[in-house]
């Protein structure tokens, strides 16, 4: 399989999660990709959140439930462990659906909601660091 040249961002789809146009830093540096939620909650056997937040234009206030998710501890940049429920979903890049498996977090802090990480990455793209939204571009 040809690996496609993906930049330092882009700007993806999640088709089951009813999110699109959502800007995506990618980060060679983490293993595990993320995206935005808040709200998050496990009531009996169901996982429940909201993705993004309300400055995000995106936001529907919509609340997904999830029966099939996980928990993983994810080790940050300045070493320390955090505890992350993960789900699996579908994203789009290049005009093509992946399975990916995110963890959820609170990234309002950060200036991207989605994180690719390298467990997305591998064996699919290489990244160029100089180079922006090649999938987003390919679509316009």
């Amino acid at each position: 399989m040809e690996k496609k040249i993906i930049g330092r961002t882009d700007i993806v789809d999640f088709p089951l999660l009813e999110l699109e146009g959502i800007c995506a830093k990618v980060d060679t540096g983490a293993y595990t990709s993320s995206i935005h939620c808040v709200d998050v909650r496990e009531i009996g056997q169901i996982l429940q959140c909201r993705f993004l937040d309300e400055i995000h234009p995106e936001y529907n206030n919509k609340r997904f439930e999830f029966r099939n998710y996980d928990i993983t501890a994810v080790k940050s940049s300045n070493g320390k462990v955090e505890v992350r429920y993960t789900i699996k979903t579908q994203i789009l890049v290049f005009n093509k659906t992946y399975p990916i498996t995110l963890t959820l977090s609170t990234r309002d802090d950060m200036r991207f909601p989605v994180l690719l990480g390298r467990k997305f990455l591998n064996r699919k793209f290489l990244v160029d660091p100089q180079l922006e939204n090649q999938s987003y571009n390919q679509t316009l």
